[in-house]
């Protein structure tokens, strides 16, 4: 029960402190539960990102749910989503009250310009660090820099291009390269399995 609410509480500090979405978001619980509490290893952290990416809502929920799920089963799944959902929703709940008025602040406005700033580091440190841990082959490295090619060039020329065609353009070569392998590796296979070997002489057997 103790791991349970210091998932939920490690939870909860990840979502009061993060501004930006769930992209922000994972650099911080790469830090806390791959580096600071091991309760992640650096590839499972890599496919859960993947996972959490490429499946129905958003990514920061759906992070939180799969490592609680990994930490402590089916309660840690609920404990860990309850945990990052809650400090958002008070605060916007809160900031819902008097929203006009809020926005009519002088130093709200000009703090959160200084936190745009902030996003865009922890974006960039999150995916600069997962690419670091990320195994270098060169199929990976091909794809990573054809996606960030891509994704300047829309952004450059204002094309709207949703992300979810990045993750199953991603799965789609990924999957290509996989059969790819597969099919050349049964290819050797077939031709060490064709090779026969050659009789040996009854003659050779009795000479010592």
């Amino acid at each position: 029960m103790k791991k349970l609410f210091l998932l939920m509480l490690t939870m909860m500090k990840i979502g009061l402190f993060t501004f930006g979405g769930g992209y922000a978001m994972i650099s911080l619980l790469e830090n806390e539960f791959v580096s600071k509490r091991k309760w992640l290893g650096t590839e499972e952290f890599l496919d859960m990102v993947a996972i959490a990416e490429s499946t129905p809502g958003p990514i920061a929920i759906n992070g939180a749910t799969y490592i609680g799920y990994r930490v402590k089963g089916i309660p840690g799944a609920i404990f860990g989503t309850v945990g990052v959902v809650t400090p958002s929703f008070v605060i916007i709940y809160l900031i819902s009250l008097f929203f006009y008025r809020f926005l009519s602040i002088s130093w709200v406005a000009s703090a959160f310009k200084g936190i745009q700033v902030a996003v865009v580091f922890l974006i960039f440190s999150a995916a600069l660090r997962l690419f670091k841990k990320l195994s270098k082959t060169p199929f990976t490295v091909t794809v990573f820099i054809a996606v960030a090619l891509a994704a300047v060039a829309l952004s450059l020329f204002a094309i709207r291009f949703s992300s979810v065609w990045f993750v199953l353009i991603g799965a789609a070569l990924g999957l290509g390269a996989y059969l790819f392998a597969l099919l050349h590796r049964d290819d050797g296979d077939g031709g060490e399995e064709g090779k026969t070997e050659e009789p040996v002489d009854a003659g050779e057997e009795g000479t010592p």
